[in-house]
Protein backbone atom coordinates (compact mmCIF):
# COMPACT_ATOMS: atom_id res chain seq x y z
CA UNK A 1 0.00 0.00 0.00
CA UNK A 2 1.48 2.98 -0.87
CA UNK A 3 -0.22 6.65 0.33
CA UNK A 4 -0.11 10.55 -1.40
CA UNK A 5 3.44 12.02 -0.04
CA UNK A 6 2.67 15.09 1.73
CA UNK A 7 3.48 18.75 0.15
CA UNK A 8 5.18 19.80 3.31
CA UNK A 9 7.93 17.04 2.87
CA UNK A 10 8.44 18.21 -0.70
CA UNK A 11 9.40 21.55 0.60
CA UNK A 12 11.50 20.05 3.57
CA UNK A 13 13.46 18.27 0.85
CA UNK A 14 13.63 21.47 -1.89
CA UNK A 15 14.32 24.19 0.90
CA UNK A 16 15.68 22.35 4.63
CA UNK A 17 13.95 21.80 7.42
CA UNK A 18 14.11 25.58 8.89
CA UNK A 19 14.97 24.78 12.22
CA UNK A 20 18.68 27.06 12.34
CA UNK A 21 19.92 29.75 10.00
CA UNK A 22 20.80 27.66 7.18
CA UNK A 23 17.35 27.01 6.22
CA UNK A 24 16.93 27.55 2.32
CA UNK A 25 20.65 27.98 2.13
CA UNK A 26 23.15 25.04 0.62
CA UNK A 27 24.47 24.50 3.38
CA UNK A 28 21.60 22.79 5.10
CA UNK A 29 22.04 19.15 6.38
CA UNK A 30 18.85 18.08 4.55
CA UNK A 31 20.61 19.07 1.26
CA UNK A 32 23.60 17.08 2.11
CA UNK A 33 21.55 13.69 1.96
CA UNK A 34 18.92 14.91 -0.36
CA UNK A 35 19.41 11.72 -2.80
CA UNK A 36 19.52 9.64 0.80
CA UNK A 37 16.20 10.80 2.12
CA UNK A 38 14.25 10.97 -0.86
CA UNK A 39 14.74 7.19 -0.88
CA UNK A 40 13.74 6.49 2.36
CA UNK A 41 11.11 8.20 2.07
CA UNK A 42 9.81 6.15 -1.31
CA UNK A 43 10.89 3.73 1.15
CA UNK A 44 8.59 4.20 4.24
CA UNK A 45 5.57 5.74 1.83
CA UNK A 46 5.01 1.74 0.93
CA UNK A 47 3.64 1.11 4.12
CA UNK A 48 0.58 3.06 4.14
CA UNK A 49 1.73 5.51 7.08
CA UNK A 50 0.51 9.01 6.69
CA UNK A 51 3.25 11.28 5.87
CA UNK A 52 3.57 14.45 8.50
CA UNK A 53 6.15 16.86 9.26
CA UNK A 54 6.72 17.17 13.17
CA UNK A 55 9.35 19.39 14.84
CA UNK A 56 11.16 20.50 11.13
CA UNK A 57 11.32 16.56 9.55
CA UNK A 58 8.94 13.69 8.35
CA UNK A 59 6.89 12.24 10.18
CA UNK A 60 4.59 8.98 9.80
CA UNK A 61 1.91 8.09 12.26
CA UNK A 62 -0.31 5.31 12.35
CA UNK A 63 -3.88 5.95 14.17
CA UNK A 64 -2.32 9.99 15.71
CA UNK A 65 0.52 8.00 16.86
CA UNK A 66 4.27 9.36 15.83
CA UNK A 67 5.85 5.90 14.46
CA UNK A 68 8.96 6.78 12.09
CA UNK A 69 10.77 10.10 11.38
CA UNK A 70 13.73 10.64 9.07
CA UNK A 71 16.09 13.00 9.80
CA UNK A 72 19.55 15.00 8.14
CA UNK A 73 22.35 15.14 10.38
CA UNK A 74 26.11 16.82 9.25
CA UNK A 75 27.48 13.02 8.57
CA UNK A 76 24.88 11.19 8.09
CA UNK A 77 20.98 10.85 7.74
CA UNK A 78 19.00 8.09 9.98
CA UNK A 79 15.58 6.43 10.02
CA UNK A 80 14.07 6.45 13.64
CA UNK A 81 11.52 4.22 14.50
CA UNK A 82 9.90 5.65 17.64
CA UNK A 83 9.67 2.50 19.78
CA UNK A 84 12.18 0.38 18.20
CA UNK A 85 13.21 -1.08 21.91
CA UNK A 86 10.27 -3.28 20.98
CA UNK A 87 10.89 -4.33 17.27
CA UNK A 88 12.84 -7.89 17.16
CA UNK A 89 15.73 -6.59 15.22
CA UNK A 90 16.51 -9.82 13.72
CA UNK A 91 19.07 -8.63 11.19
CA UNK A 92 21.34 -6.57 13.51
CA UNK A 93 20.68 -3.09 12.12
CA UNK A 94 19.31 -0.82 14.61
CA UNK A 95 21.28 1.50 16.86
CA UNK A 96 20.42 3.47 20.34
CA UNK A 97 20.85 7.09 19.51
CA UNK A 98 22.70 7.22 22.81
CA UNK A 99 23.52 5.56 25.77
CA UNK A 100 20.48 6.50 28.05
CA UNK A 101 18.25 5.70 25.17
CA UNK A 102 14.91 3.99 25.95
CA UNK A 103 12.21 3.71 23.35
CA UNK A 104 13.83 4.70 20.29
CA UNK A 105 16.24 2.77 17.67
CA UNK A 106 17.91 4.72 14.65
CA UNK A 107 19.48 3.32 11.11
CA UNK A 108 22.51 5.67 9.84
CA UNK A 109 22.87 6.20 6.39
CA UNK A 110 25.95 7.80 4.79
CA UNK A 111 24.96 6.40 1.11
CA UNK A 112 22.35 5.19 -1.25
CA UNK A 113 23.90 1.43 -1.10
CA UNK A 114 23.86 1.43 1.84
CA UNK A 115 19.83 2.15 2.32
CA UNK A 116 19.18 -0.16 -0.91
CA UNK A 117 21.30 -3.04 0.67
CA UNK A 118 18.92 -3.14 3.67
CA UNK A 119 15.80 -2.11 1.58
CA UNK A 120 14.00 -5.36 2.22
CA UNK A 121 14.94 -5.16 6.09
CA UNK A 122 13.36 -1.85 6.27
CA UNK A 123 10.35 -2.10 4.87
CA UNK A 124 9.78 -5.71 7.33
CA UNK A 125 11.16 -3.16 10.15
CA UNK A 126 7.97 -0.94 9.56
CA UNK A 127 5.76 -3.35 8.78
CA UNK A 128 6.69 -4.53 12.46
CA UNK A 129 6.29 -1.18 13.90
CA UNK A 130 3.11 -0.50 12.62
CA UNK A 131 1.96 -3.80 14.43
CA UNK A 132 3.36 -2.80 17.49
CA UNK A 133 1.04 0.18 17.37
CA UNK A 134 -2.10 -1.82 16.24
CA UNK A 135 -1.75 -3.47 19.69
CA UNK A 136 -1.20 -0.81 21.84
CA UNK A 137 2.23 -2.33 22.90
CA UNK A 138 3.74 0.69 25.32
CA UNK A 139 7.54 1.25 26.51
CA UNK A 140 8.07 2.30 29.99
CA UNK A 141 9.88 4.87 30.93
CA UNK A 142 12.36 5.36 33.69
CA UNK A 143 13.80 8.36 34.75
CA UNK A 144 17.72 8.43 34.22
CA UNK A 145 20.73 9.15 37.04
CA UNK A 146 21.49 12.36 35.36
CA UNK A 147 17.72 13.50 36.04
CA UNK A 148 16.99 13.91 32.76
CA UNK A 149 13.26 13.96 32.83
CA UNK A 150 11.71 10.10 30.73
CA UNK A 151 9.53 12.49 28.44
CA UNK A 152 12.43 14.46 27.58
CA UNK A 153 14.73 11.58 27.15
CA UNK A 154 12.37 9.91 24.99
CA UNK A 155 12.15 13.31 22.94
CA UNK A 156 15.90 13.41 22.61
CA UNK A 157 15.68 9.71 21.92
CA UNK A 158 13.13 9.76 18.95
CA UNK A 159 14.80 13.30 17.03
CA UNK A 160 18.28 12.86 16.87
CA UNK A 161 18.59 16.66 15.50
CA UNK A 162 17.23 17.97 18.72
CA UNK A 163 19.43 15.50 20.61
CA UNK A 164 22.36 16.99 18.99
CA UNK A 165 21.40 20.46 19.59
CA UNK A 166 21.19 19.39 23.51
CA UNK A 167 24.33 17.79 23.01
CA UNK A 168 25.68 21.19 21.91
CA UNK A 169 24.90 23.34 25.14
CA UNK A 170 26.66 24.12 27.86
CA UNK A 171 25.93 22.20 30.96
CA UNK A 172 23.66 24.92 32.37
CA UNK A 173 21.94 25.17 29.59
CA UNK A 174 21.38 21.63 29.29
CA UNK A 175 19.97 21.91 33.47
CA UNK A 176 17.79 24.73 32.67
CA UNK A 177 15.76 22.71 30.49
CA UNK A 178 16.17 19.75 32.99
CA UNK A 179 14.68 21.85 36.22
CA UNK A 180 11.66 23.49 34.09
CA UNK A 181 10.42 20.33 32.70
CA UNK A 182 11.08 18.43 35.90
CA UNK A 183 9.01 21.15 38.15
CA UNK A 184 5.80 19.20 35.87
CA UNK A 185 3.93 16.92 37.99
CA UNK A 186 1.90 14.85 35.39
CA UNK A 187 3.83 13.54 32.38
CA UNK A 188 1.13 15.37 30.41
CA UNK A 189 2.48 18.26 31.54
CA UNK A 190 6.27 17.47 31.02
CA UNK A 191 5.35 16.14 27.41
CA UNK A 192 4.25 19.85 26.77
CA UNK A 193 6.86 22.09 27.67
CA UNK A 194 9.77 19.68 26.09
CA UNK A 195 8.13 20.76 22.97
CA UNK A 196 7.69 24.17 24.40
CA UNK A 197 11.17 23.83 24.29
CA UNK A 198 12.45 22.86 21.57
CA UNK A 199 12.95 25.91 19.59
CA UNK A 200 15.18 27.35 22.25
CA UNK A 201 17.02 23.87 21.92
CA UNK A 202 17.75 24.28 18.77
CA UNK A 203 18.62 27.97 18.57
CA UNK A 204 21.31 27.06 21.11
CA UNK A 205 19.88 28.66 23.86
CA UNK A 206 18.93 27.97 27.62
CA UNK A 207 15.26 27.92 28.92
CA UNK A 208 15.54 31.22 30.57
CA UNK A 209 17.16 32.80 27.50
CA UNK A 210 15.37 35.09 24.94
Amino acid sequence: MKIQSNPQVDAYLLEGCGRCDLYQTPKCKVHRWKEELQLLREIVLQSGLKEEVKWGAPCYTFAGANVIMISALKDYCVLSFMKGVLLNDTHKILQKPGENTQAGRIVKFSDVSEILAVEKHLLDYIREAIEVEKRGEKVTLKSQPEEIPAEFQEKLDNDPVVREAFDRLTPGRKRSYIIFISGAKQSATRRSRVEKCVPKVMAGKGFNEY
